[in-house]
């Protein structure tokens, strides 16, 4: 045995510390036996709202089910730029419609198998721009970003972080889009200069849950995870205004569903709302002109376009968009499990895989539970059954970001979360997932594993812990994380 591979068996808290070393001077042979079983189907229920809202006639909650299906069907809506039901698209998007992005296993998860971004400028949403090179029919649904400002000469300018998005596409050509001319971003010349990183969308079930946890909860815990012999520290990234914990995006970097919805709605669509009441240039452009004149209230009907609408009945219809989508995902529920895992019962297997999951390390980061809900005003509960009240948060993430190291960097900071950090990833609905990793790199949980084990990663041990398991523990852990 190497002498690494004697300082993380010492890591190992768990019965099986005697095979480890037969696992890797006899059965290296074997090492390709386990697999990760793939993406579980959609039968198990995911989508649903919380219990308690989908059963409001108990009189706690009335009418609170119909503010969840209005904002289903307002994040189901396709966005023009003018002269439809829904404007305000462009003058510059990476999609027309949440639902679009956020769609497997169900509206409100992330990218589907099909990529509606490889038909945009087939089907006339983006009819003069191109298809980006790293946009594919059966390829994940992504965001881009340059981390750098370029030099004159088409180099990055290390010396001036750029980060922000980079929309894919613009409404230039369209019929409602009027005299709107607009460039893509230089995607071909960001490969050449090893300047460009991407983005998938995060699932956002049980999102009101981890909304719900108050910062002492997530403070305690993170000072129990803290205590550890793996090597992991991690920290929490704040709101620049009030100081709080911030919890969504890959860099937790959004404090509230409010922020995180109108700041998509206004980048990912290039839709102004109420949180976000401009239309957006791009960095580049930011820096210079901003958008030109003939780009400007291409909707017709000033700014910003998404508003509320006090006139309106009923109740819920009074909601701007932005609002009604952060109700939909405040009440959608987390995602179910399963012991049933490409049809077998795997119930055993998942028990080992669990136990194993936590000795090697894994739950440091990914906590089973990272807390239990304060009391909410949404849906008035005094019991957790169902509700956002008094609920444990079974979401195996402990909301912290961590450094992650060479391999999973990308160079963008986002308040106080750094060029390698990102927020521990919500493993419940893994099971279900196609495309991991913040940018899709890979559809294999092996391979995602793998990509923690980098030069300056928290999770160095963890990974190198399961890379000496047997390949019938790691098929174990594997189904575990299937069943989630």
């Amino acid at each position: 045995m190497t002498r690494k591979s004697a300082r993380l068996c010492s890591k190992l808290n768990f019965d099986a510390l005697a095979t480890i070393s037969l696992a890797i001077a006899l059965l290296a042979g074997t090492a390709n036996a386990q697999s990760d079983p793939g993406v579980q189907g959609g039968n198990r229920g995911t989508g649903a709202a919380l219990r308690f809202v989908a059963n409001d006639d108990n009189g706690n909650n009335p009418g609170l089910n119909a503010f969840f299906t209005s904002g289903l069907a307002r994040f189901n809506a396709i966005d023009v730029v003018s002269g439809g039901a829904d404007n305000g698209l462009g003058p510059r998007f990476n999609s027309n419609g949440c639902g679009t992005c956020h769609a497997q296993p169900a509206v409100g998860g992330t990218g589907a198998a099909v990529n509606p971004q490889a038909q945009f400028t087939s089907n006339g949403v983006a009819p003069n721009d191109t298809t980006p090179f790293f946009i594919t029919p059966n390829g994940p649904t992504r965001e881009a970003r340059f981390p750098f400002f370029f030099n004159a000469n088409g180099t990055a300018n290390t010396n001036a972080p750029n980060g922000g998005v980079e929309d894919l596409f613009t409404v230039t050509g369209r019929g409602d889009a009027g005299a709107c001319s607009l460039q893509q971003p230089p995607f071909n010349q960001a490969r050449a200069a090893n300047n460009i990183i991407f983005r998938i969308p995060t699932p956002t079930f049980g999102a009101g849950l981890i909304e719900n946890l108050d910062d002492s909860t997530l403070l305690k815990n993170g000072a129990a995870n803290a205590n550890n012999n793996f090597g992991i520290a991690g920290t929490f990234n704040h709101n620049g205004n009030d100081g709080t914990i911030t919890r969504f995006g890959w860099k937790a970097q959004n404090k509230s569903l409010h922020i995180f919805s109108g700041e998509a709605y206004n980048v990912e669509q290039g839709v102004s709302n109420l949180l976000f009441t401009q239309d957006r240039p791009l960095p580049e452009e930011e820096q210079q002109t901003g958008l030109p004149a003939n780009c400007l209230n291409l909707s017709g009907g000033g700014y910003p376009e998404d508003t509320s609408n006090p006139n309106a009945s009923p109740d819920a219809a009074v909601l701007d968009d932005v609002s009604a989508f952060s109700n939909f995902m405040r009440f959608l529920a987390p995602p179910p499990t399963s012991n049933v895992i490409n049809g077998v019962d795997q119930s055993a297997s998942i028990a080992r895989g669990r136990s194993t999951f936590s000795a090697i390390g894994c739950a440091t980061c990914h906590n089973p539970t990272v807390g239990t809900t304060q009391q909410s005003s949404f849906t008035h509960a005094t019991s957790g059954a169902g509700s956002l009240s008094l609920s444990p948060v079974n979401a195996f993430s402990d909301i912290e970001i961590h450094h992650m190291g060479v391999g999973l960097a990308d160079n963008v900071s986002q308040g106080g979360a750094g060029g390698d950090q990102f927020r521990t990833a919500p493993l419940w609905g893994v099971g279900q997932r196609i495309f991991l990793l913040h940018d899709g790199r890979t559809t294999n949980l092996i391979t995602a594993i793998n990509q923690h084990d980098s030069n300056g990663s928290e999770a160095d041990i963890p990974t190198d812990n399961f890379q000496l398991l047997l390949p019938s523990q790691q098929q174990d852990v594997l189904n575990f994380l299937r069943s989630l």
